[in-house]
């Protein structure tokens, strides 16, 4: 085998890989989002339905049956401010502590 074949099968197992990659990276996004809109709104914990409550300026979703509560990211940190928040959770669970569990 010559030198320019080798050069060129290099280039064509390259190119393949490449195109591998790719279509596996396409497939787990693809994948990542069917799953989030089979279970948007959705409790990971019972089941139940997740419902929007507003709290403290965050809207956070709270599920209907077991009180779940579901934080997108960065609604712990803007919950809990600059001083660390040790009292929201206490003021958060006499608001929504109520629930059957």
């Amino acid at each position: 085998m010559s030198d320019e074949e080798e050069y060129f099968r290099k280039l064509d197992r390259e190119a393949k890989a490449k195109l591998k990659a790719r279509m596996e990276s396409e497939h787990v996004v693809a994948e990542r989002e069917a799953r989030r809109a089979l279970h948007r709104g959705w409790c990971g914990k019972c089941g139940g339905r997740m419902s929007p409550h507003p709290f403290r300026g965050v809207e956070i979703d709270v599920c209907d049956d077991c009180g779940s509560v579901l934080l997108d990211p960065g609604e712990l940190q803007t919950l809990a401010g600059k001083d660390g928040g040790a009292d929201i959770f206490a003021s958060f669970f006499s608001m929504f502590g109520s629930r059957k569990r």
